[in-house]
């Protein structure tokens, strides 16, 4: 309870830096990165197939979703012979779909923190040279694991398009015959990539701000002032 009282009696809101790059930025990250990992953490997709046996007609549907593990997901694969098969997508996924959303949550965890401390803080954050340095350090970080995971989610999402793909599917109805009822929709992962590299972009140009913060941009002894300067006799 003390520690709390400590916490609350040093909060004093301030919205100025929401006006400045520094503040204003990052609260862009912390909406981008919410979109970026609530776009690949949530998403469930199915491929749909027919199989058409004549006078009958059945249906195959591959359900599929995060985190990716393709050949835990399994579907029954009818034939007109009254057989039925069950198979199983090929392909694990799931560490550059979770490392992605790792970094998301991460960074908004970090956003979440960061705006606490511009807005309530903001005389605890500027007191010292410590809070700018480490800020610039992680947010340097975070920029680099931005590039990091959206780059391997990138070609991640890329193997799940072919490893779901319907018109690659077909081939498990042989030798009956088989038609495409539904694609799976991808506009969802696909924004998810975006607003990975998004988040690179933001972070990355947010480096240089929290920069003229710190001693290093700063100098730490300014030229004397001309006026100012000490006369000669």
């Amino acid at each position: 309870m003390e520690l709390v009282q400590k916490i609350m009696s040093g909060f004093s809101l301030d919205l100025g830096p929401v006006k400045e790059p520094l503040g204003f930025i990052r609260i862009l990250e912390w909406v981008f990165t919410i979109c970026a990992f609530a776009t690949t953490g949530g998403y469930v997709g199915s491929t749909e197939l027919t199989i058409d046996c004549g006078a009958k007609k059945e249906d195959i549907i591959a359900h599929f979703g995060y985190p990716f593990r393709l050949p835990s997901q399994s579907y029954d694969v009818p034939h007109c012979n009254q057989t039925k098969n069950v198979t199983y997508l090929q392909g694990d996924f799931s560490s550059s779909a979770e490392f992605f959303v790792s970094v998301g949550v991460l960074g908004f965890l970090y956003c979440t923190f960061t705006l606490i401390l511009y807005l309530g803080y903001q005389q605890v954050y500027r007191e010292s040279n410590r809070g700018p340095t480490i800020d610039l350090i992680v947010t340097g970080i975070f920029a680099f694991l931005w590039l990091v995971c959206s780059s391997a989610w990138g070609k991640g999402l890329t193997d799940v398009k072919y490893a779901t793909d319907a018109d690659r599917l077909i081939s498990v109805c042989l030798p009956d015959k088989c038609v495409v009822k539904s694609y799976a929709s991808m506009g969802r992962l696909n924004s998810s990539v975006l607003f990975g590299f998004l988040n690179l972009i933001l972070w990355a140009g947010n480096c240089w701000f929290i920069y003229k913060e710190t001693p290093f941009h700063k100098p730490a002894n300014p030229p004397p002032n001309a006026e100012g300067g000490v006369s000669t006799a």
